[in-house]
């Protein structure tokens, strides 16, 4: 196909709909997945291209079902979904002209990149190509401190004579291939430049600058990251979420935190550190808070589904989405303060108030005395109408009563003064199972029959990053 048709956008303009998706599903898979030990696998082992074949010859994901992986996406809450092509091992999702390191000379023998944009895109998500800059399989690709043969010396001095200028030439091949193939692509990540390292690799070994003009030229509407090495359209904090709204050279930029549901991006059998709904959502607010979206990953295993564990995770999240969605879709970050453990999310004069933990009876919202109207908790169990409120030295405060109580986070619906273009709060609460194993409830109506719960939660995964996360100011520095 030719390129597509569009005028020239700016980086917002190409960005719209994805500042208003602010969740998605990453997908990183491949030969690795058999194996079951990290997509690293073979330069964690320092798996030769003879032993990791053994993968290869065997790929036959026979319960490959990509409407499954897209259902389970829509059912979470995401709009967008993002898919390895290749990753550092070398092996390509689609029947690339330019190798025959190819998923269709597998014993699988299709393609499976163009089945699962189709499916993506039938399910209404928008879709996104991740692609490696790194190969270890291609033979111009020269040894260096990440390659799987770094320490065999008999190797490195035949490979000696390896020109990146030819690898070269075969990466900007293979991404014209995907930037011609399959429609209209929304989004790329490619993963990345590490010129600071022993023998590292950046902008000047990729050709950064002509594979972004290839970009802006065929598919002008997509959105690139910061992994070339050179400037893109947003950035892509990794496993961490950033203390505030991120910045370069002093101006806000957009970014994305990309997080793995457990520890590994792809397929781990042993590898049972999940994040918990509530840790994810968590994180999500966070993130919408300081203008950031969410790129989380799941791992299908080799034969194609996902894994056991996270279609029950994901469904909880899905939940959490389907109650308070309007309070992450479209929405960023507030200039009013939050008060300690508690996110704003604001989309035009709509503000919503999530807090991570109970506050003992009342909330107090600095700089909003006299400013809300109503308030409203948007729990479908909760009786509704206004809450109870009062000014105090500049701040509204808000008698919260009980907690409340609900499978993942429970919420409130309040209204500030419409005169003040603030004309809606949200008040986001998680539920207590979701709390840090040490949190208390205060003493009152309903309390004893939370604390018991709470006595008998047991952390998930990473819920103390969680707690670290949540105690972060909406404006601190990192």
């Amino acid at each position: 196909m030719n390129a597509i048709e569009s005028k020239p956008q700016s980086a917002a303009a190409r960005a719209a709909w994805w500042t208003e998706a602010r969740l998605g599903l990453f997908l990183h898979w491949g030969l690795y997945s058999l194996p079951a030990r990290h997509e690293w696998v073979k330069s964690r082992e320092r798996l030769t291209d003879e032993h990791y074949q053994r993968y290869f010859d065997h790929f036959y994901p026979d319960l490959f079902d990509p409407a499954a992986w897209a259902q389970a996406a829509i059912e979470a809450g995401m709009r967008y979904a993002v898919i390895t092509t290749k990753h550092h091992d070398g092996f390509c999702l689609w029947d690339s002209e330019l190798t025959d390191y190819k998923v269709t000379h597998t014993p699988w023998a299709k393609d499976i990149l163009g089945p699962a944009l189709d499916a993506f895109r039938q399910a209404g998500l928008h879709v996104g190509l991740y692609h490696s800059l790194i190969d270890w399989h291609h033979p111009e690709f020269p040894v260096d401190a990440f390659h799987p043969q770094r320490d065999d010396a008999e190797f490195k001095a035949k490979a000696g004579g390896r020109d990146i200028a030819n690898y070269r030439k075969y990466l900007h091949g293979q991404v014209r291939e995907l930037l011609t193939r399959f429609g209209t692509i929304d989004y790329l990540f490619f993963d990345f430049s590490y010129a600071d390292r022993p023998d590292g690799k950046g902008p000047g070994d990729w050709g950064s600058d002509e594979l972004m003009a290839m970009v802006r030229e065929l598919q002008p509407g997509a959105i690139v990251n910061d992994r070339l090495g050179i400037a893109g359209d947003f950035v892509t904090p990794e496993q961490y979420q950033p203390a505030g709204p991120m910045r370069q050279a002093g101006a806000p930029v957009l970014w994305e935190a990309c997080q793995t549901l457990n520890d590994s991006w792809g397929y781990d059998r042993d590898n049972l550190q999940y994040k918990t709904a509530g840790m994810i959502v968590r994180m999500l607010v966070d993130g919408v808070s300081k203008n950031g979206n969410l790129l989380l990953n799941v791992g299908p295993t080799g034969r194609g589904e996902l894994d056991p564990r996270s279609p029950a995770i994901l469904a909880e999240v899905g939940e959490w989405m389907r109650l308070h969605g309007s309070s992450i879709y479209g929405c960023g970050a507030s200039d009013f303060i939050a008060p300690p453990d508690a996110r704003y999310t604001q989309r035009a004069d709509r503000l919503y108030l999530h807090l991570f933990a109970w506050p003992y009876r009342h909330v107090h919202l600095p700089g909003l005395a006299g400013k809300v109207g109503y308030a409203q908790l948007p729990d479908p169990g909760s009786a509704g109408g206004p809450a109870s409120s009062r000014s105090a030295s500049g701040r509204a405060v808000f008698n919260l009563g009980r907690p409340v109580s609900g499978d993942a986070t429970d919420s409130a619906l309040l209204a500030p003064n419409a005169r003040l273009q603030v004309s809606n709060f949200a008040l986001l609460v998680p539920n207590v199972r979701n709390a840090s194993s040490a949190f208390e409830l205060p003493n009152g109506p309903g309390a004893g029959r939370h604390q018991r719960r709470g006595q008998h939660h047991r952390a998930g995964a990473g819920e103390s990053h969680a707690q670290a996360v949540a105690g972060q100011g909406p404006h601190g520095q990192e």
